[in-house]
């Protein structure tokens, strides 16, 4: 199944996600990561961005919300070494 992208974000738009995941201390819904945002996002432009920095690897969406994961932090190394896969 092929996805109908009307359009994709702007480097702006993925950086401003990026800075609000960063922000956060615990994982975050979608629609709480979309009121944080200091600009209004599609839903599906701000679902895309979540695809592509999941795919980069920076980020993990679960049951909880999403994550920002990609940092030097030795605790959250050693948590996501220490945990089983699902």
């Amino acid at each position: 199944m092929t996805k109908n992208i009307l359009h994709y974000p702007r480097l702006d738009t993925v950086i401003m996600v990026e800075d609000v995941l960063k922000d956060a201390d615990v994982a975050i819904s979608k629609s709480e990561l979309q009121r944080r945002l200091p600009k209004q996002v599609m839903r599906q432009t701000l679902i895309l961005i979540l695809d592509y920095l999941k795919e980069k690897g920076v980020i993990m969406i679960g049951s909880k919300g999403v994550l920002w994961i990609h940092n030097e932090n030795p605790k959250m190394k050693k948590l996501l070494k220490n945990s089983k896969e699902v």
